[in-house]
């Protein structure tokens, strides 16, 4: 194995390893008082007055869904944006076709999300 495997590999059972170990001292080491305040569900400071188990609708996590494939855009379009001059001498007109395609994906999902209303409050 070379020196970089065995970094990865030692970085990944670190990863791995070290947020189980802080669970199981927590679990062993720490108080152990439950107790009635501490077993109801927490919202904000302020006891429930509804059910904590009802469904939300789905518009919620269609815009959540929005925000994320959004979110990505940016992230992957921001670089593309910064260095488009330097990839369009090199590689000519393939870094903005791929680009197109990926706007034209999100296009679609904003389409969708459109169509399924998650954007209408009513």
């Amino acid at each position: 194995m070379g020196t970089e495997t065995l970094s990865l590999v030692v970085i990944f059972i670190l990863a791995i390893s070290i947020p189980i170990v802080f669970m199981i001292l927590s679990s062993l080491l720490g108080p152990k008082r439950p107790n009635k305040d501490k077993l109801e569900p927490y919202e904000c400071g302020i006891d429930s007055k509804t059910d904590t188990q009802k469904r939300f609708p789905v518009k919620f996590y269609l815009v959540a869904v929005f925000f994320i494939l959004f979110d990505i855009e940016v992230a992957f379009l921001y670089p593309w944006a910064v260095n488009f001059k330097t990839l369009t001498l090199e590689l000519g007109v393939v870094p903005f076709m791929s680009m197109l395609v990926f706007i034209m994906f999100l296009g679609v999902g904003l389409l969708y999300v459109i169509k399924k209303g998650a954007l209408r409050w009513d």
